[in-house]
């Protein structure tokens, strides 16, 4: 598709990534059904639901089809045309034995046929092809936009499901310790001051799960509409909770550069386009040569009884046509032709850019996410040893309840961050994923 670029619309493919990866390119590829590599049969049921049900999905069929339609009008215009006719006639008249009543019928089979002898019906065909490749590949790019979407609404729903749990554990954790402080507080070993603070503390920490509750909701309705299913409800399971801990990470895959075009069914569908675009450009000039079409008809004439021999009519003919004057519409369907290849050019050379922008964006994010949940895992165990520390100097009488509060809330916040982190890990897997075109192969023979 390079040689049907404008000089201002090239790119040069560059010999390797920018961003370093720990996986050598080549040793892991993406799968056609990537998302199965998260060990996770609840995703793999959404996604493949998702790819049988989703009205985008179901849009992208519909469109194929009718590029299919349109390949098989413009491969019908290069053969002849066959066609069946009928004149039936009366005449009443006055002739010189008196009135007189004539009944004739006249059937007769038409045929037709434009020698293509430019070429202008064959790239018409070649258009139809590549745009019915185009649709397919297109296709082939929602299926991978719904997967990816439904991926990522399914961890994240899970993610919230996490959170959930961690903030009802710690909401557990701060009733405890207010059913303490308050029993402390009547044995007067306490002021209403501590005491005060152990209910704010526990009151802040539970109001959040209605708004976790709610973020839930949504998110899980927003994943059933992706599989193309109505919302309903679903009980709460505590496997729920634990299923994102048990979420798999795969292996970053390594992919070189000079593959990334034919990996990716945007850009193939691009690329489609721009040689359906360079194809009609040609039916257009084309269409400033003549035009020769071949005609034959062969019948009878039968005249007022159907048992009478009829009388053989036929005929022989052909035109050429030349266009001499339009009053510009030519040369304006040619202009109108060059532009649409332009487009099409500069609209390849724009889905390359952000094809290789993706990539580098995902692969900088595997190092970069991975970086920030260690350092949150590291910090989580130091926080949670500070807590415990805390813990025993205010029930020893060392400390205020204050610096226990404090502990307690720095742990519970970092427990958020790792979850977050985790999830934004796995949300750019999945942009990786699609960014290399999630395993797609582009199997559709080209014209």
């Amino acid at each position: 598709m390079l040689r049907l670029l404008p000089d201002v619309a090239r790119i040069e493919t560059p010999t390797a990534w920018t961003t370093p990866t720990e996986t050598p390119p080549a040793e892991v590829t993406v799968e056609a059904r990537w998302w199965q590599g998260f060990g996770d049969s609840e995703l793999n049921r959404y996604v493949d639901a998702a790819l049988i049900r989703n009205a985008n999905v179901q849009i992208a069929a519909t469109r194929v089809a009718a590029a299919r339609a349109q390949l098989v009008a413009a491969e019908a215009a290069l053969r002849p045309v066959l066609n069946a006719g009928m004149a039936p006639g009366a005449t009443h008249s006055l002739a010189a034995s008196g009135i007189a009543t004539t009944r004739s019928a006249q059937p007769q089979l038409q045929a037709a046929w434009e020698a293509d002898l430019w070429g202008r019906l064959a790239d018409r065909e070649s258009a139809a092809a590549w745009q019915l490749q185009a649709s397919q590949a297109e296709r082939d790019g929602v299926h991978l936009s719904i997967a990816a979407a439904t991926a990522q609404a399914y961890i994240d729903l899970l993610a919230r499901q996490a959170q959930l749990a961690q903030t009802r554990k710690t909401a557990e954790l701060r009733r405890q310790a207010l059913l303490l402080a308050q029993a402390q507080q009547q044995g007067g070993y306490i002021s209403q001051l501590q005491l005060g603070q152990a209910e704010a503390e526990y009151e802040a920490v539970h109001q959040q799960i209605p708004a976790l509750l709610l973020a839930i909701s949504l998110q899980r309705n927003a994943l059933q509409l992706l599989a193309g299913e109505l919302p309903a409800a679903q009980a709460e399971d505590e496997a729920q909770a634990r299923a994102f801990d048990a979420l798999v990470l795969p292996p970053v895959p390594g992919v070189l550069p000079s593959e990334l075009l034919e990996r990716r069914p945007d850009l193939a569908a691009a690329a489609a386009q721009l040689a359906a675009a360079a194809a009609n450009l040609s039916a257009s000039r084309a269409a400033y040569l003549p035009s020769v079409q071949l005609s034959a008809s062969l019948g009878g004439l039968y005249t007022n009884a159907l048992n009478y021999d009829p009388i053989k009519v036929w005929s022989l003919g052909a035109s050429v046509l030349a266009p001499l004057f339009d009053g510009g519409r030519l040369d304006a369907q040619y202009d109108a032709a060059t532009a649409q290849r332009e487009e099409a050019a500069y609209a390849y050379r724009s889905a390359v850019l952000t094809a290789f922008g993706e990539v580098e964006n995902a692969f900088a994010g595997t190092l970069r996410w991975q970086e920030q949940l260690d350092g949150a895992r590291r910090r989580r165990a130091v926080l949670a040893r500070t807590a415990g520390y805390a813990q025993d100097r205010y029930q020893a009488g060392y400390s205020p309840y204050i610096e226990q509060l404090d502990a307690e809330r720095n742990l519970y916040q970092t427990e958020i961050d790792v979850i977050s982190l985790r999830q934004s890990q796995f949300q750019n897997l999945i942009a990786l994923y699609k960014a290399l075109g999630g395993g797609w192969q582009n199997v559709e023979p080209r014209p």
